[in-house]
């Protein structure tokens, strides 16, 4: 009973610090929306680096606090943080407003009711053309997973969610709640951008451009106002 509680406490408390963190949410929202039916793999490879970062700074916290500044790091790293979620949105307003040359191709989805629609692709001088959606999400994937390891460095505050470890009577429930705390934090986050992936993909595909473009131009707000946030108030 004590390990499942543990396991459930560090579950709980991890779904919360991610839920309930603005700038989290800013980094993946973006990223989701472009993403759509492939916006679980952002939330995964954020909450992944985002639980290596929080241990990164955990470790150094305990074995090199009298040696390294591991609270101007995490400050730096807060700064850091807020510049880079000014820059996600910032490139969010990019892939809204900007215009390559491009060509239209008529499609025809014979799925159900035939449905004919445009395709617009990236024009190239080369003889063939090609699409670079997986180089896209790829990259995606690792701005992701950079961006959750940075969040993890920033806040020495983040150290503060293990400290329940110590209250445990025995090494085996805080080592429960270690391994709720982990799963909780993908969970939450890939979760999210499952949400917002779904919501995205079903408006792309309902070929509502204007709403599309909307909902890119909230996230990429959000972002730079979280972003703005966090660079001066640190």
């Amino acid at each position: 009973m004590g390990t499942l509680f543990s396991f459930y406490a560090g579950l709980i408390a991890s779904i919360l610090h991610v839920l309930t963190g603005p700038d989290h949410l800013a980094a993946v929202m973006p990223f989701a929306i472009e993403s759509k039916r492939k916006a679980w793999k952002i939330g995964l490879f954020w909450g992944i680096g985002h639980l290596i970062g929080m241990l990164s700074i955990g470790v150094l916290f305990l074995i090199f606090k009298d040696l390294i500044p591991v609270e101007e790091i995490s400050n730096y790293s807060e700064q850091i943080v807020g510049i880079v979620l000014i820059g996600i949105g910032l490139w969010s307003f990019y892939r809204i407003f900007y215009r390559r040359k491009n060509h239209k191709h008529l499609h025809i989805h014979s799925e159900n009711a035939p449905v004919i629609h445009k395709h617009q692709h990236e024009h190239s001088h080369e003889k063939t053309h090609h699409h670079k959606h997986k180089k896209d999400l790829k990259q995606s994937n690792f701005a992701s997973f950079s961006i959750g390891f940075l969040h993890g460095l920033a806040g020495i505050a983040h150290f503060l969610l293990f400290l329940p470890v110590l209250g445990f009577d025995s090494q085996s429930e805080s080592i429960f709640y270690i391994l709720g705390f982990m799963v909780g934090i993908i969970v939450a986050m890939t979760s999210f951008a499952i949400v917002i992936g779904k919501m995205s993909a079903s408006i792309k595909n309902g070929h509502n451009d204007a709403l599309f473009k909307g909902i890119r131009l909230v996230g990429g707000l959000f972002a730079i106002i979280i972003g703005v946030y966090w660079l001066f108030s640190n």
